[in-house]
């Protein structure tokens, strides 16, 4: 179909292409605003400390974004043993498995800390995820970065000893290695909780944080101060000694 035109030669523009022409230009999208702002299919939730977020066995509806604070994921097995399979931080997701069709949830998502939550229901990520090419680079980046997590873990609980899972759990608790700056204060985390997420009894978490302690590698007193200095025990075939007094 031809355009017409004005005698004068001119394009003849129609009322919706000239609202078009003299509207202002959408602004572009940017995920970290998608990931503050409450509105439609997206939710801010605060929870407190050892609130459960959602429980195994819930519907999978929804997908949550940490914006401050830690979250432990447990699984429990048919005999009633439980597991911590993830300790997740600020600007993680959790709960993304509804998005590959898991009708409920795997896992019991529990804040460890005073926690800020934006929840985004299922049909409202999908939609983003379909529509909005930065947040889709953002969501696969984590996907990746998860993958690759749990591949290190597996290396880790098969290869490693008790003294090195120990050691890295602890640096990546205080985030040493990722994006950011450290932060080597870690949130008040129980002796029996580290000994879960790396396969160990309670005892020899303690005989190793005592050992940590004495070569410098680590601090606590109220709380658990995380040094660079570890690194060194997850990089050495020889485990560190403590001089012995003489």
């Amino acid at each position: 179909m031809r355009k017409q035109k004005t005698p004068s030669g001119r394009k003849v523009v129609s009322k919706k292409q000239r609202a078009k022409l003299d509207s202002p230009p959408s602004e572009a999208f940017d995920p970290a605003v998608f990931l503050e702002t409450a509105a439609k299919g997206r939710t801010i939730i605060t929870h407190a400390k050892r609130e459960v977020i959602f429980t195994q066995g819930d519907n999978a509806d929804s997908v949550f974004y940490i914006r401050k604070g830690k979250v432990k994921v447990t699984v429990v097995s048919r005999h009633g043993k439980e597991a911590i399979v993830a300790l997740l931080g600020k600007d993680e997701f959790l709960g993304e498995g509804c998005l590959i069709g898991q009708p409920k949830r795997l896992a019991t998502a529990t804040a460890m800390t005073e926690c800020q939550t934006m929840r985004v229901d299922k049909p409202e990520i999908l939609h983003i995820l379909k529509s909005e090419p930065a947040f889709s680079q953002l969501f696969i980046a984590h996907i990746l970065a998860r993958n690759a997590r749990v591949e290190e873990d597996l290396a880790d609980q098969l290869f490693n000893s008790t003294e090195k899972r120990l050691a890295r759990l602890l640096l990546l608790l205080a985030n040493f290695g990722k994006e950011g700056k450290p932060e080597p204060i870690i949130a008040k985390i129980s002796q029996e909780t580290l000994a879960e997420m790396i396969g160990t009894t309670r005892s020899r978490v303690s005989h190793f944080m005592n050992k940590f302690r004495q070569l410098g590698f680590i601090d606590y007193n109220g709380h658990l101060e995380v040094h660079s200095s570890l690194l060194s025990v997850v990089l050495s075939d020889q485990p560190p000694t403590v001089a012995q007094p003489r």
